[in-house]
């Protein structure tokens, strides 16, 4: 099973599903998505193209319908403006995602950071910052971060 299979088990509204829900939206896609959110934020502004990444992400990695990743996307702005720590949101996905799961969704945050085409020193400490409560090294952060530069044609 491909990790994005895995998370879009793990995300998918399934009745066997066991975690907390928000609505018809489970804990840790919400979390994953208010961690978007949260990078996005960053710089001071939540742009018109972060928000279309995160849609993105979350139609294509995720599998959702564009409705349902937008009816997520409200709901993580709103959770995210309440929440003043990300730890909640990096304790959710810890719990629910091995260290191939942790990099992907590094990788989904990356993707965020750099949607509007460049990388803010507060989006920059943020993203050390939750590599370190996800248990991902500097170092694999930064390949991660360098991948998905190369993914967005910067340099």
């Amino acid at each position: 099973m491909s990790i994005f299979a895995k998370i879009g088990s793990i995300f998918g509204d399934s009745a066997d599903t066991t975690s907390p829900k928000t609505g018809n939206i489970d804990a840790e896609k919400l979390a994953a998505a208010a961690l978007m959110v949260e990078v996005a934020v960053q710089d001071g502004e939540f742009e018109k193209t972060e928000r279309e990444a995160i849609e993105k992400i979350l139609t294509n990695k995720l599998n959702l319908s564009l409705e349902d990743a937008r009816e997520l996307l409200a709901q993580a702005e709103d959770k995210q403006s309440q929440s003043i720590q990300i730890l909640s949101f990096t304790k959710e996905i810890k719990n629910h995602f091995d260290a191939e799961g942790r990099s992907h969704i590094m990788e989904m945050l990356w993707s965020v950071v750099f949607a509007d085409g460049e990388e803010d020193d507060y989006e920059s400490n943020l993203m050390r910052r939750i590599a370190g409560l996800l248990y991902i090294s500097d170092k694999e952060s930064g390949e991660i971060r360098k991948k998905v530069m190369r993914e967005h044609n910067l340099h």
